[in-house]
């Protein structure tokens, strides 16, 4: 019986399969269509790019109120100089010649881990070229090596809203909105150097050793500091030209100091007081950093007037009588101390400028910048000092008139005297090279009347040094080429008469042309 039940439920199963397995029959009919294929993926556009803004940026927190930033510049130059005469380059003489150098190339780390506290280093190198900017005394050669130093270490501390202090080596300075200048921004090739009265003598590269406070109450905007003076090193020539007779400094060896004419005094120990204030009627600019802007191309609309001030005690020294001659009949004494026979003086400096930048129409994007700067200085009796912006000469040939730093395309850029500066530019319509590429044309102005510095009739002589270029903005300030044509004086053509109590006779002045291209990239 149960055999049978067995058989029954195979049975059942057998006809199961056999109804599923049967093959059903094509519909009537004809076949249909095959389906379309899908369509791809749409390739996604590609993401506009952002404004680049304020540099590299790393958030460490959500709000971005811990931050990590990172800015970097790079300026190259190429020059075509008519040299001062009896100019020497390399031990032959040199008429004019077109090289190459590197102007700047900066990084800035800032970082900010509270919105109180914030801390900055400003690292980099100038003015190298085949001739200068490497390492002193480096057995390979004059020019290589250029040593990457820090220009600026601070730590600052933001009381409130309206202070914030801080210290290190820092840019907190006095005297003018162009004695802070931002190089990366500026509108024209470069700085006119008269800006920097102290450069490398009591500050390092313009950059200062002390404490700071600064901040905003208001539209009026200030800054002062108190620092010290970094030694002056006196060991080698004095910035003047020198006679027949010299004084010793012991311990330092030989100085050559023309009577009553000043020189930074080797023993300052006087600290630097300086300030600048200033009063925004429109738009207020960014103050977290020193650096100010040199044109913001049309994208604010500013107008400022300000006034700052240097003042440093005993800074400077000057010799009243002629030099003491010591000789073998007339030996030095042991514990002869040259200073015994100087006057020092103290560094007075002020200046007063104006600052307009705007937009002039807003659909071409057109702007308009102004800019304009009055510095009355007081450095002691007849100071005048020379320099020259990558100066391509190495020297001059001997026996030629007027001082020995007058060589390549020097001038009497910083002295005891007046000084004048005024630049103008104007950002050209948006659409007149394409949508990217846009033109700035520019002029500028120096006018220095130095208390050096006199005519054959006694009169004082004015040195004056005329700019104009062209800015083509790839990437506005961030991609730039510059082209710069320069009227520069050469004043190698000076004696130094007694009557004349110390002051340089300029017998005659030529000027001399000066092409600059400057390429920057700043990120």
């Amino acid at each position: 019986m149960q055999s049978s039940r067995y058989a029954l439920a195979l049975s059942g199963l057998l006809m199961t399969g056999a109804a599923f397995g049967q093959v059903t029959p094509p519909a009537a009919g004809p076949a249909p269509a095959p389906a379309a294929p899908a369509p791809p993926p749409p390739v996604p556009t590609p993401a506009k790019s952002a404004p680049y803004g304020g540099g590299m940026k790393i958030n460490l927190s959500p709000d971005g109120s811990k931050y990590l930033r990172f800015l970097t510049w790079a300026q190259m130059w190429a020059q075509y100089n008519d040299n001062n005469s009896n100019t020497i380059r390399n031990g032959s003489p040199q008429s004019d010649q077109t090289t190459f150098g590197i102007r700047r190339a900066r990084l800035i780390m800032l970082a900010q881990l509270n919105p109180r506290f914030l801390t900055y280093i400003d690292l980099g190198i100038e003015n190298q070229t085949s001739l200068s900017g490497g390492l002193p005394n480096d057995p390979n050669g004059p020019g290589k090596r250029a040593p990457n130093y820090i220009h600026e270490a601070v730590a600052e501390y933001k009381v409130n809203k309206y202070l914030s202090v801080g210290g290190g080596l820092n840019y907190q300075t006095g005297i003018s909105r162009m004695t802070a200048a931002s190089t990366a921004t500026m509108m024209t090739y470069d700085i006119p150097v008269t800006n920097f009265p102290t450069l490398d003598q009591t500050d390092q590269f313009g950059f200062f050793l002390g404490f700071y406070g600064h901040g905003r109450i208001g539209g009026f905007d200030y800054r002062v500091a108190v620092d010290e003076p970094f030694q002056t090193n006196q060991t080698g020539a004095a910035p003047t030209p020198a006679t027949a007779s010299s004084a010793f400094i012991p311990a330092q060896g030989p100085i050559a100091l023309r009577t009553n004419v000043a020189a930074f005094n080797p023993h300052n120990n006087h600290k630097i007081y300086q300030g600048y204030f200033s009063y925004s009627f429109l738009e207020k600019e960014a103050n977290l950093l020193p650096f100010t802007t040199g044109t913001y191309l049309g994208t604010k609309k500013v107008f400022n007037i300000g006034a700052g001030f240097h003042y440093n005690q005993d800074g400077m020294y000057s010799r009243p009588n002629a030099n003491p001659v010591f000789t073998a009949a007339n030996p030095m004494p042991a514990n002869y101390d040259s200073f015994t026979t100087t006057t020092t003086h103290d560094i007075k400096l002020f200046g007063i400028d104006a600052f307009y930048d705007a937009p002039i129409d807003t659909t071409s994007n057109t702007a308009l910048t102004l800019y304009g700067v009055y510095y009355n200085y007081d450095l002691g009796p007849n100071y005048v000092r020379n320099a020259g912006l990558l100066n391509p000469g190495s020297g001059v040939a001997a026996g030629s008139p007027g001082p020995a730093n007058l060589t390549g395309n020097a001038l009497p850029l910083i002295g005891t005297g007046h000084s004048y500066y005024a630049q103008a530019g104007l950002l050209l319509p948006k659409k007149l090279l394409g949508p990217k590429a846009r033109l700035q044309p520019y002029v500028a102005y120096l006018r220095n009347e130095w208390e050096g510095l006199h005519e054959p009739d006694g009169s004082r002589k004015s040195v004056n040094v005329y700019d104009a270029g062209l800015n083509l903005l790839l990437d506005g300030h961030n991609a730039k080429v510059t082209l710069n044509y320069r009227a520069r004086p050469d004043f190698s053509d000076q004696t130094f008469l007694p009557a004349n109590n110390g002051a340089a006779t300029v017998n005659s002045v030529q000027y001399r042309p000066e092409v600059t291209m400057q390429l920057q990239v700043y990120l």
